[in-house]
């Protein structure tokens, strides 16, 4: 058990608002809590049952500061396994600070940030994939994202990874045990055995991390550049993805000269959307740097929703423009549909175009035909009913990874006949790997450098 000295720091954001908390933890909390805290009905501080809330008020050097409410919680049953308490300050943000300065006065210090969360983990309570879970779930952009990080809180990506160290270390053990102890331990047709449980371990530890391009995605969002030639719709479909006028529109080609960036969510994907300058050749100044900002942010983008004006079809230009994208996956998209008759999309098919869609974006129609799309084409399975964990975290994805390498040198080692000893250093090497992502192989450098990206309260 860590034992530390005593934290606070205001976990709610200190701005105005209805009320704001004030988190204290570690072993003097209970005292530091009782010197400023009267109740309301005189009952001692140490009469005080753990997990109720008191109504009270917090008194300093003789003046009333305020009117609270106070949770006291007992170790180990809290955040942090500690003695915490939590004081339920008016929203005012004097308030708050005058508050959280008597409790300074009291005994306990500013908590750096992260630091409840760092002694949740140092305390066991949580590994470190739940810690970062934490933050992730503070940071989602989506129902999709939020749901996929209650499931690594809950410990899902923890009990795959404790179930495949524990096979290795079974394997290990053995070796081990029959290297020390010959006579007893007999290592006959072990390699026959080993064989088919690295290649099961293999197979799980892969596909967590086939999920990992997905789950990036789902985290961060997929970069989207709508990109065409001038006045083919580009700004009427960003404001009609958004459904509001976020972008200038008028019926003169260049209207837009910059980039202009907004996110939308569709259905648990969130689109970090970025409306572009039409791609042309152009002597304006002005405009040509527009056009250098469209193709940077499209060379950047993981999709092109590129614009094609129906009454004009593909042009030349448009082909040249498509083939600045050929590395890219690109949706095209056929805007004006609604000033043509119905005819077929693909007249002069483009190689490297995953999809195309009718829309105009005058009237809406087509665009949630779009949207579908756009999920079919990144979000693969039904992963909103889905069970499994999807890999999110590039620190995650690199130990991962590094277990993968060694167990496959596992696999090259059984296959040239090395000796089992050799094996086992293979067989550690994965084990330590996969325990970088719990934790258990655990770094203070490691460590400070995840939960300094935390907020102060958490």
């Amino acid at each position: 058990m860590y034992t530390g000295d005593t934290i606070a720091a205001v976990a709610t954001a200190l701005s105005p608002a209805g009320i704001n908390i004030i988190r204290i933890s570690g072993e003097n909390a209970f005292s530091v809590t009782a010197t400023l805290f009267r109740s309301a009905t005189g009952k001692a501080f140490s009469a005080i049952p753990s997990g109720t809330v008191s109504y009270g008020f917090i008194e300093y050097q003789g003046e009333v500061l305020d009117e609270v409410m106070m949770l006291k919680m007992a170790a180990p049953r809290t955040y942090t396994r500690e003695d915490v308490t939590e004081i339920h300050t008016h929203g005012g943000i004097l308030v708050t600070k005058r508050v959280l300065e008597a409790v300074y006065a009291c005994g306990a210090r500013p908590a750096e940030s992260g630091e409840f969360t760092k002694r949740a983990f140092l305390n066991g309570r949580i590994d470190l994939s739940q810690a970062e879970a934490v933050m992730d779930i503070i940071g989602s952009g989506s129902d999709l994202a939020r749901r996929n990080s209650m499931k690594q809180l809950r410990g899902d990506l923890r009990a795959i990874i404790e179930s495949v160290r524990e096979k290795i270390i079974f394997e290990t053990a053995h070796i081990e045990a029959a290297l020390d102890d010959p006579e007893h331990i007999s290592l006959d047709g072990f390699i026959d055995h080993l064989l088919p449980v690295v290649n099961d371990i293999l197979k799980e530890l892969k596909k967590l991390l086939s999920s990992f391009d997905t789950g990036k995605i789902i985290k961060d969002g997929l970069n989207v550049v709508i990109a065409g030639r001038p006045n083919a719709g580009k700004s009427s479909l960003l404001n009609a993805l958004l459904k509001e006028e976020r972008a200038i529109v008028t019926s003169v080609a260049g209207t837009t000269r910059d980039t202009i960036s907004e996110s939308l969510d569709i259905g648990g994907l969130v689109l970090n959307l970025t409306d572009t300058a039409g791609i042309r050749q152009s002597g304006d100044i002005v405009e040509s740097i527009g056009i250098d900002r469209a193709l940077k942010a499209a060379a950047e983008a993981q999709l092109i929703l590129y614009i094609i004006d129906s009454p004009l079809g593909i042009t030349s230009e448009d082909r040249e423009n498509l083939n600045n994208f050929w590395d890219k996956k690109v949706i095209l998209i056929y805007n004006k549909d609604d000033l043509l008759d119905k005819k077929d999309l693909d007249d002069n098919p483009i190689p490297n175009i995953q999809k195309a869609v009718r829309i105009s974006a005058l009237t809406g129609e087509g665009i949630e035909e779009l949207k579908n799309n756009i999920k079919e084409l990144f979000l693969s399975g039904n992963l909103e009913a889905g069970h499994d964990i999807i890999l999110t975290n590039v620190r995650h994805a690199e130990h991962i990874r590094d277990a993968v390498k060694s167990l496959e040198l596992v696999l090259s080692g059984i296959e040239t006949g090395v000796d089992e000893d050799l094996l086992s250093i293979d067989l550690m090497d994965a084990y330590k790997s996969l325990g970088c992502v719990t934790g258990e192989e655990y770094r203070d450098d490691l460590a400070d450098k995840i939960f300094s990206s935390f907020c102060m309260g958490k």
